[in-house]
């Protein structure tokens, strides 16, 4: 079964929200600050609110970006609380492994032993059955009996790539250097990282390669005025519309075309440096992020040379981090490119002064 791609922006577990909040009324009256067990029971009820509502993919966020990361460090005698993030991500990773939730995604909404589903992947029960046991109390899975469990929103976004890579790309490649982040900024006296062949990732990796170099040497397995300010004043009906830099797949130029089918122009994917000239516009989604400051110069300029002065645009798609009241999406990325990359997200000033830099344009 394919997935809808929008499963991983709905609700977890929307059918549940409901009684959750009648469990949570239940609660209003008590002293909260002197009957400890309704504290728990309220408590408990709020983060079963909390994943029910939330996305896949914000619950991905969470896990890889902002939460695992910060809490293993932590000494988990402190609480033992803690311990159900690490291995719900260490028990999510190996069931996406081994393919158990594109079986349970298969089966249409049924539900499906443990016996059933340790046949269909090939691996052993009793360990799937205590990976499964955890993934169901923490509700990504509905436990319907006993060893017997449905697949949620949650549990079929899994099978969207987008979604589901990212559990194994994390555990496997990108939590060796996160853990290694603090003892790497130790050493380095706190600097901050500049040195693409010599950041966090490269001390804990042991390689000299950049992390794009690393992985292609070992790989893993809004809105804008279009018409307006890109089709109105193109040079002609069959000119380049718009270059799409570093777009891999080309999933964003897929989405244009969808939205704008009817637009003149070609659209071209550049994920290789070979230069298309003089186009109406030129398209850097979640690139210059990658890169600190003296590689995304050079970059610039490299695209600056490829543009028609006054009849070029330049389309930049990237965070930025206000001085107050940021997203912590944005800064659990800040800090992950920062570790992973010798990069970071860029505040409004900070880009002002990477793109009005003389050095570039």
């Amino acid at each position: 079964m394919v997935v809808d791609v929008n499963t991983a922006l709905r609700a977890c577990d929307p059918e549940a929200v409901p009684g959750l909040l009648n469990g949570m009324l239940e609660h209003r009256e008590q002293p909260l600050c002197q009957e400890e067990n309704s504290r728990l029971a309220l408590l408990a009820k709020a983060r079963d609110l909390v994943r029910a509502l939330e996305s896949p993919r914000e619950t991905m966020a969470k896990y890889l970006w902002a939460q695992v990361r910060s809490e293993s460090l932590i000494d988990p005698l402190a609480n033992l609380s803690r311990w159900h993030k690490p291995s719900c991500l260490a028990a999510i990773t190996a069931c996406y492994d081994l393919g158990v939730f594109q079986v349970m995604a298969n089966g249409q909404g049924q539900p499906l032993s443990v016996t059933d589903l340790a046949s269909k992947v090939g691996t052993n029960v009793n360990m799937l059955g205590r990976l499964l046991k955890h993934i169901g109390a923490m509700g990504y899975i509905k436990e319907t009996d006993a060893d017997t469990y449905a697949p949620t929103n949650f549990s079929n976004a899994l099978t969207i790539p987008t979604i589901g890579d990212s559990y194994p790309c994390f555990v496997k490649g990108l939590l060796p250097a996160s853990l290694h982040f603090p003892t790497y900024l130790t050493q380095t006296n706190y600097a901050t990282p500049t040195d693409v062949r010599s950041g966090a990732f490269q001390s804990a990796i042991k390689t000299e390669r950049n992390m794009f170099e690393y992985l292609t040497a070992h790989p893993p397995p809004g809105f804008y005025p279009v018409k307006e300010r890109l089709v109105q004043g193109m040079a002609e009906s069959d000119a380049t519309l718009l270059v799409d830099i570093g777009g891999c797949l080309g999933h964003d130029l897929q989405e244009f075309a969808t939205k704008y089918p009817n637009e003149p122009g070609r659209l071209v994917l550049q994920d290789l440096p070979v230069p298309v000239k003089a186009a109406r516009a030129y398209y850097l989604h979640s690139i210059l992020h990658d890169w600190p400051d003296q590689v995304c110069k050079v970059i610039l300029k490299q695209v600056a040379g490829a543009m028609e002065p006054g009849y070029s645009k330049l389309l930049i798609h990237e965070n930025i981090i206000p001085s107050k009241g940021a997203e912590w999406e944005a800064t659990a990325l800040d800090i992950m490119i920062a570790t992973l990359l010798s990069s970071k997200e860029r505040t409004e000033e900070e880009w002002y002064a990477l793109l009005e830099a003389p050095s570039w344009g």
